[in-house]
């Protein structure tokens, strides 16, 4: 079946709308990382915005979807560089190495700790965003890397043991001590120097526990 110019190339339509999207996003992200969930309200958003309430509205129909939407957009080249990177290979230890570098420095960047500090502060009054955020960003790249890891069970190059838990374990192996230092501003930054000491401190306590050793 041949395709049709509107089936290869989006309408200018659909691009404008696209980039009104794109625009409601951005001006939503600041708004919640700079007043919080509670505190952003989508009237201001559309007042900031220059259009009207119903507008915003027939892009995003509440806030808890707009929030959703937010979290989507902050990780969506993060996720797409995961899948890049999490390709099976005859050397896993390299790629969870890659893996490990690339998951401490978005989770450790200034974005995404004023991002965990929001969701942390608000779950208690609204339950459902800390849901969303771990379903759109932390929950997303396990399944990734549960994927990968299963892969490299197959081939021998890790034991016989649970794929997700596995995941779960060299995850908090990166990340429990930057972020939570980050978080309680015990430190204000991370070099690039710390990230990849940290990444392989992590890879090695988990090939210790996981490594096949037949390899």
């Amino acid at each position: 079946m041949k395709e049709t110019v509107s089936q290869k190339f989006p309408s200018k339509r659909d691009l404008n709308r696209q980039d009104r999207r794109d625009a409601i996003l951005k001006v939503a992200s600041a708004s919640f990382l700079n007043n919080g969930y509670a505190a952003t309200s989508m009237s201001a958003i559309a007042a900031e915005l220059g259009g009207s309430k119903a507008t915003l509205w027939s892009y995003f129909p509440s806030k808890e979807e707009l929030f959703e939407a937010v979290i989507d957009y902050r990780v969506a080249v993060f996720r797409e560089q995961v899948k890049e990177i999490l390709v099976p290979s005859d050397d896993a230890e390299a790629t969870l190495l890659c893996f490990s570098k690339s998951l401490i420095a978005k989770v450790t960047s200034p974005e995404a700790i004023a991002l965990q500090r929001v969701t942390i502060a608000e779950t208690n009054r609204f339950p459902e965003i800390g849901k969303i955020y771990h379903r759109n960003g932390a929950g997303l790249i396990r399944t990734l890397l549960t994927e990968f890891l299963s892969d490299a069970i197959t081939r021998r190059q890790l034991r016989q043991v649970d794929a997700e838990e596995a995941a779960s374990t060299l995850v908090a192996l990166c990340i429990s001590r930057p972020r939570q230092d980050l978080l309680f501003g015990v430190i204000d930054a991370i070099s690039d120097e710390q990230i990849d000491a940290q990444a392989r401190q992590a890879v090695a306590h988990f090939l210790k526990l996981y490594g096949n050793d037949l390899n």
